[in-house]
């Protein structure tokens, strides 16, 4: 029984308002390094036999706390856990993109759902669950280990650990920072945890950031609660 640690990396300037994608530069700013620092403290307790990445900055400067003081334990990176390829929607407002035409197919019918100049949404599944599978062969059956990705990979990921249809994936939700638990056994995968940020429950949606039932490309900036 494997056991997979997904974590979806800290806040940054552009989180939220702006579709990051494979933006080069993207740091986390202080709110991110704050919840990277809180991250290792959760987590310090927790054995790891390997802890992988995405190699974008953000992801990077995440998971590099949690790594700090186990010794013999390096950050590993791993390019099929890399953000989605957005292309030409990167960097642009997720208020704008909702007018284009594509933003309704990714909401409904995200398995059909090809960027301009980017990747497919089942691309981006295919190759993350099988980084996944190839992982768990690699720690084995009793290995724990931590992957930190991004919000449309994880969501992928949970989909299909959960057997739902990549259409169906957009009913997920994975904040920043959040962590996801998934234990693979032989028979299925055990959801054991989804988007636990440690910050207790969801607070009331104001009216200018509610989603109104679509779902953030990307995974957005976080649900409203205690501490945000």
């Amino acid at each position: 029984m494997t056991t997979l640690f997904l974590v979806r990396h800290g806040l940054t300037p552009m989180t939220g308002p702006l579709l990051a994608g494979r933006t080069p530069g993207v740091h986390l700013d202080e709110r991110g390094a704050e919840q990277a620092h809180a991250l290792s403290v959760r987590l310090a307790q927790v054995t790891l036999d390997a802890i992988v990445s995405s190699p974008l900055d953000r992801c990077l400067e995440t998971v590099r706390p949690v790594a700090a003081g186990r010794e013999g334990l390096d950050v590993v990176v791993d390019e099929r856990f890399q953000e989605c390829g957005y292309g030409e929607w990167t960097g642009r407002s997720l208020r704008d993109l909702a007018e284009e035409p594509l933003w309704r197919v990714v909401q409904a019918h995200p398995s059909a759902a090809v960027f301009p100049g980017g990747e497919s949404l089942a691309g981006v599944q295919h190759r993350a669950v099988s980084a996944v599978r190839d992982w768990n062969a690699r720690v084995g059956e009793r290995g724990v280990y931590l992957v930190c990705s991004h919000g449309d990979v994880v969501k992928a990921i949970v989909a299909d650990a959960l057997g739902l249809h990549l259409d169906q994936f957009q009913r997920i939700a994975v904040d920043p920072a959040s962590i996801t638990v998934i234990r693979y056994t032989p028979l299925r995968p055990f959801l054991l945890r989804l988007n636990d940020t440690g910050r207790g429950f969801p607070g009331r949606p104001d009216e200018e950031n509610s989603p109104g039932g679509d779902a953030p490309v990307g995974g957005g900036g976080g649900t409203p609660g205690p501490g945000i």
